[in-house]
């Protein structure tokens, strides 16, 4: 396998203004919404409104994540490429420095 071939990124879902990703391993000449490989995750950017604190005031909302950690080590060790969108989020995770 040749570098660059295989990569790690985000496949749009959801309705207009209310995007969700599946993170997901590609081939990368095949268009952005085709046929993944294997789905390895799901990124909401939309957070939803946060919890009340005791002062009153709202707390920091938090995106949600989930990720098969697994399964992304595996494919980060045999050469996939993840993308910076995918980078950013696998920083949060602690899978990449």
């Amino acid at each position: 396998m040749t570098k660059g071939l295989v990569r790690i990124r985000l496949a749009r879902f959801g309705r207009v203004n209310q995007p969700v990703y599946n993170i997901v391993v590609a081939q990368s000449r095949k268009p952005r919404d085709g046929k993944p490989i294997e789905v390895i995750g799901t990124y909401n950017p939309i957070a939803p409104p946060g919890d009340k604190l005791p002062s009153g005031r709202l707390a920091e909302p938090k995106k949600k994540v989930e990720l098969d950690f697994d399964r992304t080590k595996y494919w980060l060790s045999v050469g996939a490429q993840p993308t910076s969108p995918v980078i950013k989020l696998l920083q949060r995770a602690k899978l990449w420095v």
